[in-house]
């Protein structure tokens, strides 16, 4: 096993720069997750890691050897393709084994190597069926029993449960943990999917037009969006944003104002803004709360959902916002409201987008020191 350490890594095609230098370093074991939408360089990213790209600028390490100019088959790396790419004349047992006998192994070593991957992706009964014969699900099993026959130093997943069905993503997510912790190997796992890269990963990449929004673990982007692009793209529904004047500011404190809208927010550190600059609020839809004094609003939809219902709002100035409630609340459409929000859940961000530094209560800050300190290479093994 190997941690991971990208630097400067540049990458165009002609005239179009994709990746604008990524600098990255992935602890060995580590599960990460590239996260971002349509053509923000993610799997453009995960290639040139496994060399399926050549470099502009830049280098990739893997563990304490440089692979940048390697040819793929000599990285020790193995990946995992959205498509499976089975051969589909070969039934499973020779799909698994014919990168290990074209690299001459010996026989009886290929044959362990099937069945302990078989064992481990519980797939022993199909290894004599081809493709054309297995689901979608069996199908992408397959094609991780091919990467795990490698055993390889790192593994690189490209959206590989995106042709599969709802509840069989939900499956195979179960999986790839387990499978994760089974192994303890370094993964690498690209897709657009918020739900799967919480869910999955120890950390998470953020990309946006071809370089990091942020990278950290899933919780830290949810409670501390390091911006404002990171902030409407991490939860669902996302995040509400409202402009806003700062009244006063003082130490860690600042008090701002909108129509219908006053408070003074606690911040985690120095306030770096003066009175009368713009700011935007952001909040969090379920932290948003209707009632009879705070903001005007009027309700344009109600989903509801059983457990909840979102509510889906316009302010008088044509601003939108979302209001995650309870499912059973009597809230209807074209009904006015008002919206009020503690001064604790309120996130600032300045005029470039930047976050000012959040303050949380203390039992966040806990559940999000748990969450870095169950990590591979966490602060529990640092310290």
């Amino acid at each position: 096993m190997a941690g991971m350490a990208i630097t400067g890594l540049k990458k165009a095609f002609g005239a179009v720069e994709v990746l604008k230098g990524i600098d990255l370093t992935i602890r060995d074991g580590e599960f990460v997750c590239f996260l971002g939408p349509s053509g923000c360089g993610k799997s453009t990213l995960l290639r040139s890691i496994a060399g399926l790209e050549g470099l502009s600028e830049g280098e990739i390490r893997l563990g304490d050897r440089d692979i940048t100019d390697l040819p793929s088959a000599r990285r020790d790396i193995a990946m995992v393709f959205q498509n499976y790419a089975l051969y589909p004349h070969m039934n499973v047992w020779r799909n698994m084994s014919f990168g290990l006998s074209l690299n001459g192994m010996k026989k009886d070593e290929i044959a362990r190597r099937v069945q302990e991957a078989a064992e481990i992706l519980r797939i022993g009964d199909l290894l004599h069926r081809k493709p054309k014969q297995l689901s979608g699900g069996q199908r992408q099993r397959v094609a991780i029993g091919r990467a795990i026959v490698r055993k390889p130093q790192v593994f690189l997943f490209d959206e590989p449960l995106s042709n599969l069905d709802a509840a069989l993503r939900v499956t195979m997510r179960a999986e790839l943990a387990a499978l994760h912790e089974r192994l303890g190997v370094t993964m690498i796992y690209v897709t657009h999917d918020q739900v799967e890269a919480m869910t999955l990963a120890h950390r998470v990449v953020v990309l946006d037009k071809g370089v990091v929004s942020q990278f950290g673990a899933p919780l830290e982007l949810y409670h501390r969006p390091a911006n404002l692009f990171v902030a409407g793209f991490i939860g669902t529904p996302r995040m509400n944003f409202l402009p806003v004047q700062v009244t006063a500011a003082a130490g860690r404190e600042v008090s701002i104002a909108a129509e219908g809208l006053s408070a003074t927010v606690p911040l985690g550190g120095e306030a770096r803004v003066r009175a009368g600059d713009r700011l935007m609020l952001g909040v969090r839809p379920d932290r948003v709360v209707p009632g009879d004094s705070g903001i005007a609003a009027r309700v344009t939809l109600v989903e509801r959902l059983g457990t909840e219902s979102h509510v889906h709002l316009t302010l008088a100035d044509g601003t939108a916002m979302t209001a995650v409630t309870d499912g059973a609340a009597a809230v209807r459409a074209r009904q006015d409201l008002r919206l009020s929000v503690a001064p604790g859940d309120i996130h600032l961000f300045d005029s470039t987008g930047k976050a000012l530094p959040k303050q949380l209560d203390p039992a966040t800050e806990t559940l999000l020191r748990q969450q870095d300190q169950a990590a591979p290479g966490g602060r529990q093994q640092e310290d």
